[in-house]
């Protein structure tokens, strides 16, 4: 046990963790925008069985939302003392004030993921514990299940709510665009062999999600989706 402490104690074992914890949360994500984009089913009633079938056993999904946290934790700590760490290892300023060939995204993951923690903060109001809006708790659909479409309507009806939501899904997408490969360089799966192939990974799977994600506010406010 002393062992595996003193490895994660390292800078190489808190990148793995950083990685790691990063590569679940991604993975949710994705996850996370597949139930999503079932707002665009022919049947609005689609989103709503989802909703009902993820909360069909609250035990695991507790589970899984406490994982999340914990996730979240692991990566935001590990990030912190990696940067700490990385300043303290160099501590003149570079000549133009940004490292050489550091990508915009790599200079300004720190602030990308804290405007991610309190976008994250207010979403699980939003939609999750539904503090922010009471009426929220009384939409029932014709199955009586909670009415997560009519929700979301709703929520995005509102344009600064669709506005805040779609510049925090292009942070999100913005901070993926740096973390994807170096989830996989810190895993020590990045060799020459699929170096080309995870770049271009990297660099167009958080645009499709971005368009996603921000598909979704967007038809709201276009009344593509009412």
């Amino acid at each position: 046990m002393k062992t595996v402490v003193a490895i994660f104690g390292t800078s190489l074992g808190k990148k793995i963790l950083m990685a790691a914890s990063g590569l679940g949360l991604f993975l949710f994500t994705v996850g996370h925008l597949v139930g999503n984009l079932q707002i665009f089913s022919s049947d609005p009633l689609t989103i709503n069985r989802y909703a009902a079938l993820l909360k069909a056993n609250a035990e695991l999904l507790w589970a899984v939302r406490l994982g999340l946290l914990a996730l979240i934790a692991i990566h935001i700590v590990t990030a912190v003392q990696l940067s700490a760490a990385n300043a303290a290892a160099r501590p003149e300023r570079y000549l133009d004030g940004k490292p050489f060939k550091a990508s915009s995204a790599s200079r300004y993951m720190i602030v990308s993921g804290l405007i991610l923690l309190f976008f994250i903060i207010y979403h699980l109001l939003h939609y999750t514990v539904l503090f922010l809006n009471d009426e929220f708790h009384t939409l029932v659909d014709s199955e009586g299940n909670h009415d997560v479409y009519r929700m979301m309507i709703m929520g995005f009806s509102n344009p600064l709510v669709s506005l805040f939501y779609i510049l925090s899904v292009g942070m999100l997408c913005f901070h993926l665009s740096h973390g994807i490969a170096a989830m996989f360089q810190s895993l020590g799966l990045r060799t020459k062999a699929y170096a080309v192939a995870i770049d271009r990974f990297a660099f167009y799977v958080p645009i499709l999600m971005f368009i996603g994600y921000a598909s979704i506010p967007a038809a709201v406010m276009l009344g593509i989706v009412k």
